[in-house]
């Protein structure tokens, strides 16, 4: 376990007549490495969030429901007294987009729905079949947590690439120590005589 001193805050900053230029460059590699990822981080987070915003109040804009008839009897078998508890299946249904042209397209409805019976199909503006849109609490929450995800990794690019850089600088001022010690660690065993 190696030794460590009291925590002193902002270290790298402190005068010190053994500093070498290689401890200043890192300090300022620390620095800028940290002021790039806080920056990139928030720039990619606010920037897909709103990106991701804006693309789910659209959705919401231009997506309608539209009343389709199924095309056959939906299979199973509904229960008799509880309706809006029965089985969610699988069924084919055909509806008239705004524009005028017929679409079919499978949708979860009641288990022993007949044919020809209504339901709801979601449609973008050309008539084809889309997912029921989020609200406005939903996408808000999406938007965030994608855009949060998007911040982690942007961020991650400049803090590996410091990582990398220190590792470097690092490997430099040992070499460097190397040197030095092959030169005047010899002298140390030397006695005046």
């Amino acid at each position: 376990m190696a030794l460590r001193g009291p925590r002193v805050w902002l270290w790298r900053w402190r005068r010190n007549p053994l500093k070498r230029r290689a401890d200043r460059v890192e300090t300022w590699v620390v620095l800028g490495v940290w002021t790039f990822t806080v920056f990139l981080g928030l720039l990619a987070g606010t920037t897909v969030t709103r990106s991701v915003e804006d693309g789910l109040a659209r959705e919401r804009v231009e997506w309608r429901p539209l009343v389709a008839r199924l095309a056959e009897r939906a299979p199973g078998t509904a229960p008799e007294n509880d309706r809006a508890r029965a089985e969610q299946v699988w069924a084919t249904a055909r509806w008239t987009a705004a524009d005028g042209s017929e679409h079919s397209g499978r949708l979860r409805v009641p288990a022993g729905s007949a044919a020809g019976a209504p339901v709801t199909v979601w449609t973008d503006p050309e008539g084809r079949q889309v997912t029921r849109p989020v609200t406005e609490s939903q996408a808000r929450v999406r938007a965030s947590l994608t855009g949060a995800v998007a911040g982690l990794c942007a961020a991650a690019v400049p803090l590996v690439a410091g990582r990398a850089l220190r590792g470097r600088l690092e490997r430099h001022r040992i070499d460097q120590w190397a040197v030095e010690w092959s030169r005047f660690g010899p002298m140390w065993g030397r006695t005046a005589g």
